[in-house]
């Protein structure tokens, strides 16, 4: 059957990322610039016979996630800087619950209201450590309308293999550019749903991870009756103290990913097999950083790129790989403090030359920028 090619936003591929992927609950709050996605949830929701709930804040759109995601529903809500630091708790309470769900983060210009309608890369730190205490969180990162589908179905499936929040970390600029897209039938992209437990209800413990490193999740409202809070807990959900617990606990939550971190870390890489020169680029920057490279090979300088498309857990192995290869690394993000370039300059040291091209006045960074710099 052919597929009809439409003129699409990133944020409307990200609601129909979501409906793909099997999402049938979404609960939110406006805020630019990821108010399409709610509003194009609120038109779609129905339709498909899923909820869609306007809260009255960012905690309460959280909350109600985490809520509907252990009633069993495929659960997500979406916002930008302010909303995102509002749902950091009951986010904790979600990474402590392993409790699968996404949480779209369309980044703006900052800080606290800043400049709402203006791109900014400045949450890459807020989204790996906003919580707070030992934990870990995946994170991925589109830069065009496509990513902006496909990475939402990558959530999902990464949120209900790995039972845990997964951070769809979003831009002004990608969520509101439009291209040609065509959304692939049902079946075409695989969508994976949570494991169930194989036990009787008597036998079930909420945590008791299997040999993946994962626990099987029952339904809130089954004829499973199990317990889980933001506390400290044990294999069985009940509240547990104790140092050799708590231990257990934290491992419980890191392991996971560490046993999974292959599957997690996806980059991309373009004209990197004869460079003299590595672009580092995630969201927005990618596209521009492409068109430099390109372009300074004209100039007689042997640019590649690399882009993380997921940004936590960090790729620190693929980084290092290229980075061995070439003269200097450059990392190109719309933030001040080089948030990615500082974990760069923790993988490659001092053996490379480090350069960190910012810009972070509201604009995006253009392939002119990104050329002159080199």
């Amino acid at each position: 059957m052919k597929q009809e090619v439409r003129l699409i936003q990133g944020n409307e591929a990200i609601a129909e990322g979501a409906i793909y992927a099997g999402s049938r609950f979404y609960a939110g709050y406006p805020i630019t610039p990821s108010s399409e996605i709610m509003s194009e949830c609120a038109k779609i929701m129905p339709k498909v016979g899923g909820i869609f709930i306007q809260m009255e804040d960012e905690i309460g759109s959280i909350a109600a996630v985490v809520g509907a995601a252990l009633a069993g529903a495929k659960a997500f809500t979406a916002t930008s800087g302010p909303g995102f630091s509002l749902m950091q708790e009951n986010l904790g309470v979600a990474i402590a619950g392993e409790v699968p769900c996404v949480v779209v983060d369309v980044q703006r210009c900052g800080p606290s209201s800043g400049a709402a309608t203006k791109p900014g890369q400045a949450d890459v730190m807020q989204i790996r450590w906003g919580r707070h205490g030992d934990q870990s969180i995946i994170a991925l990162c589109p830069s065009t309308v496509a990513e902006c589908f496909l990475l939402t179905i990558q959530a999902f499936n990464f949120a209900e293999k790995f039972r845990t929040p997964v951070i769809l970390a979003t831009d002004e600029v990608v969520a509101h550019e439009r291209q040609n897209f065509a959304i692939p039938a049902p079946g075409d992209i695989p969508v994976v749903n949570r494991k169930p437990p194989t036990v009787s209800p008597e036998k079930y413990r909420p945590f008791d991870a299997e040999e993946d490193g994962i626990a099987p999740l029952a339904v809130y409202g089954s004829e499973y009756v199990f317990h889980i809070s933001s506390s400290m807990s044990g294999p069985d959900g009940v509240t547990n103290s104790k140092p050799d617990n708590i231990q257990w606990k934290v491992d419980q939550l890191n392991r996971k990913f560490e046993i999974h971190r292959n599957e997690i870390v996806l980059t991309k890489s373009y004209d990197t097999d004869d460079m003299d020169v590595l672009l580092i680029a995630y969201g927005a920057t990618t596209g521009a950083s492409r068109a430099a490279a390109l372009e300074a090979r004209k100039n007689g300088i042997k640019a590649g790129v690399l882009q993380l498309v997921t940004i936590w857990p960090f790729p620190d192995k693929e980084v290092e790989m290229l980075a061995k290869r070439v003269k200097s690394v450059m990392v190109v993000e719309m933030n001040y403090a080089g948030q990615v370039a500082g974990e760069v300059q923790k993988v490659i040291g001092s053996h490379v030359e480090l350069k960190r091209f910012n810009k972070y006045n509201g604009q995006n960074i253009s392939p002119r920028d990104i050329l002159a710099a080199l």
